[in-house]
């Protein structure tokens, strides 16, 4: 079983993992995106992402929530990794962090 910190520093690795994926059609990752809702990773390892997408209809929908699930499951201390793709609440650009308006000249 993993202690409090051990579990803390797996969540701090799945974020810095998310910050390395990008939406295909925009240059910021999904993490300062707010495209992540919850990240929840359990003492058991098993990792459970909520997210969502700009659009519901984005044709890239599939790729980007298996490249979720496939570079959140090879973070140490992970045994399993899951995606769970909702669109409630629906994405709006008050969700992107300070740092993605920037990068889009939003601010």
């Amino acid at each position: 079983m993993m202690t409090p910190d051990e579990i803390l520093s797996v969540e701090k690795e799945i974020v810095a993992t998310l910050k390395n994926i990008y939406d295909p059609e925009i240059p910021v990752n999904i993490y300062d995106l707010g495209l992540i809702y919850e990240i929840d990773f359990t003492p058991d390892g098993v990792a459970t992402i909520r997210m969502t997408l700009t659009a519901p209809n984005c044709p890239m929908a599939d790729m980007l929530v298996e490249d979720v699930r496939r570079e959140v499951a090879k973070v140490k201390g992970v045994e399993s990794a899951q995606v769970i793709l909702t669109f409630d609440p629906v994405w709006d650009k008050s969700m992107m962090s300070e740092e993605a308006l920037l990068e889009l000249n939003m601010l």
